[in-house]
């Protein structure tokens, strides 16, 4: 392996695992899509179709229902006698919560401190789909809590600074719900508390099935790039996992469950039970993109009360961005959905998180705009693993020092390539040359590089940052809308992503103008080819990682052409190779395995030669 063809290889690599992950992903996410339409299609042969106007007259049959629901029980709970919805708000410096009545329950929930793409404002709860609910005892037959209007109760400050407000359900013999919630200053953790009195009355079994619906919107500029990047999240068993979104799917939960989480791709809506829910069972689907809605969760968690009258079920609700620095402060494991790494890379999230974040948020503490902090990290980064470049294109030179003599082996050996492959080993050991000094070099940097891959691509800081002509580094950049669509390509011109590509060109013309042997095809063609096909896949890529590798690229190619034409000395590279030759060469026992099976291979062929002229 020569000097630039290490270089070569390195970029290659990072290239095909680059092409592998999109291909994998999408081949995983179809087949998913595939199984799940038909599963779809299965239960939906089975039931009646609707069109959207009976769906409309059936949602407002279910809310007629409701209003009679939340009338009927009256003469046994006391309600809000107006039957009327009476809304209360709650809101610290990140958010504004607007509670109801009826069901005592969330109904809207504001992100104040983020916007969607088009600057409007981020309402992570907001619709009649959303819904928190269990059933309880009425008289002879069971209610829903969502269909009750609750009485308003005490609104307060308390003396931590924490604001509470409380919903009060009583009936006649006395029994008490009440549903409370509390906030604290800059805060996006939501405290919600079920307190019963006469629990072994309201509830059957000392337990609660509790429902809680929640539905994503759009907030970013392209709703498949979003579905793509969004989960369904939990930690049950004491372990952390995700689902990809796919068009819908479902998991059941037999062992216990601390919180369920959907996360598309920057914001988190959660429910956690701080004493774990026993189990549970969560459905979801994804809707058409045009109806701009993420996914549709459904969750049923059973909740074990204690024996008695008095019982209370401490749960939590977060609304808020799915940013590792807010989420490690809860302690719950929830900082894990903030995606670092996953699949075959999954360990570089220890380097995102240890080693990235801490330097990332110096910089950012003194650097006003994004795009010079990407800029300078990506610097930094370089500079550090320079030694390691250095490395590689030392071994290079090394080995380039070395070919006159390895053509001579060449002319030697011929077509016996075997013959050449030991000759040269016992050339390359001689010197003190090791094969594998160039590649394990490029090989090392793959970490690194796939560590800001995720890094850049799960930093919600960046969302909304402008730099140049990037509106939005969170989202593709784009010079020209194209009036039509290219497959594999997309229908827009993003900057940063030619300037990716032209940078990671020119890379290779370099390399390749300066090969030891560039007679291979493959070698002498596949640098280019590379650069090409990640047009397409860089093109939808964020603004934040084009750049990135542009910044990459750029320092890689000055770091290489300096270190190759000013720092390596080549004739102190030949000095040293003709010292080492003076050395006895000492072998190691896996070496001495190797050449061992080298000389029984050659041994076996002269074998097979002499039968053959017999």
């Amino acid at each position: 392996m020569g000097m630039d063809r290490n270089t070569v290889i390195g970029f290659v690599l990072i290239g095909a695992l680059l092409i592998a992950m999109f291909v994998i992903n999408s081949r995983s996410n179809q087949a998913y899509l595939a199984e799940t339409k038909r599963h779809d299609d299965s239960i939906a042969a089975l039931k009646p179709k609707k069109d959207t106007s009976a769906i409309a007259l059936d949602m407002a049959k279910a809310d007629s229902i409701s209003k009679a629901r939340a009338l009927q029980p009256a003469s046994v709970f006391i309600t809000d006698t107006s039957n009327r919805e009476e809304l209360t708000v709650l809101e610290n410096e990140v958010f504004k919560i607007t509670f109801t009545n009826k069901g005592a329950q969330p109904k809207e929930v504001e992100l104040k401190q983020f916007k969607t793409f088009d600057g409007k404002p981020i309402l992570l709860q907001t619709g009649n789909f959303n819904k928190i609910s269990y059933k309880i005892n009425a008289a002879d037959k069971s209610v829903e809590t969502a269909d009750l209007n609750f009485v308003l109760g005490e609104k307060k400050i308390n003396a931590d600074k924490s604001q509470s407000v409380s919903f009060i359900l009583k009936d006649s013999s006395g029994h008490e719900l009440i549903h409370q919630y509390t906030i604290r200053p800059d805060d996006y953790m939501l405290d919600f508390t079920i307190s019963m009195n006469g629990a072994d009355k309201l509830v059957n079994q000392n337990s609660i099935n509790l429902l809680w619906q929640t539905e994503s919107r759009q907030v970013e500029k392209t709703i498949a790039y979003e579905k793509q990047q969004s989960h369904v999240c939990y930690y049950s068993n004491e372990k952390y996992d995700f689902l990809q979104l796919g068009k819908g799917g479902n998991e059941k939960f037999e062992k216990p469950v601390e919180w369920l989480a959907m996360n598309p791709q920057f914001f988190i809506t959660a429910l956690a039970a701080k004493n774990k829910f026993q189990s549970a069972v969560l459905d979801w689907v994804s809707p058409d993109d045009s109806l701009k809605i993420i996914s549709q969760a459904s969750a049923t968690c059973r909740i074990s009360l204690p024996a008695g009258a008095i019982a209370n079920v401490p749960l939590q609700l977060y609304y808020g961005p799915n940013d590792y620095t807010i989420l490690n402060k809860y302690h719950n494991n929830m900082d894990q959905i903030v995606t670092y790494g996953s699949g075959p890379f999954s360990f570089v999230k220890y380097i995102n998180r240890h080693l990235l974040l801490p330097v990332w948020d110096f910089i950012r503490g003194h650097v006003a705009s994004y795009g010079l902090v990407i800029f300078l990290l990506t610097l930094l980064i370089r500079l550090i693993t320079s030694p390691i470049l250095y490395k590689s294109y030392v071994s290079g030179a090394k080995m380039k020092a070395l070919k006159p003599e390895i053509d001579k082996l060449k002319e030697k050996h011929g077509e016996d390539k075997q013959a050449f492959s030991m000759d040269q080993m016992k050339l390359w050991k001689s010197a003190g040359v090791s094969p594998l000094g160039g590649c394990l070099p490029a090989l090392l940097q793959i970490p690194i590089f796939m560590s800001l891959y995720y890094f850049f691509q799960a930093n919600i800081a960046l969302r909304g940052q402008s730099f140049l002509w990037a509106k939005d580094l969170a989202a593709y950049d784009s010079i020209y809308q194209l009036p039509f669509y290219i497959p594999l390509y997309g229908d827009h011109i993003s900057l940063f992503t030619l300037t990716a590509v032209v940078t990671s060109l020119l890379i290779s013309i370099y390399s390749m103008s300066s090969m030891q042997d560039n007679s291979n095809p493959v070698m002498k063609y596949m640098p280019y080819i590379f650069p090409i096909m990640l047009l397409g896949v860089f093109n939808r890529l964020p603004a934040a990682l084009t750049w990135y590798y542009t910044v990459s690229n750029t320092i890689t190619l000055i770091l290489q052409i300096v270190i190759q034409k000013y720092i390596i000395d080549h004739d102190k590279i030949l000095a040293q190779i003709s010292e080492n030759r003076k050395k006895p060469v000492k072998q190691s026992k896996l070496q001495e395995r190797i050449q061992a099976m080298q000389d029984s291979n050659k041994k076996l062929q002269e074998m097979k030669d002499k039968s053959k002229k017999r």
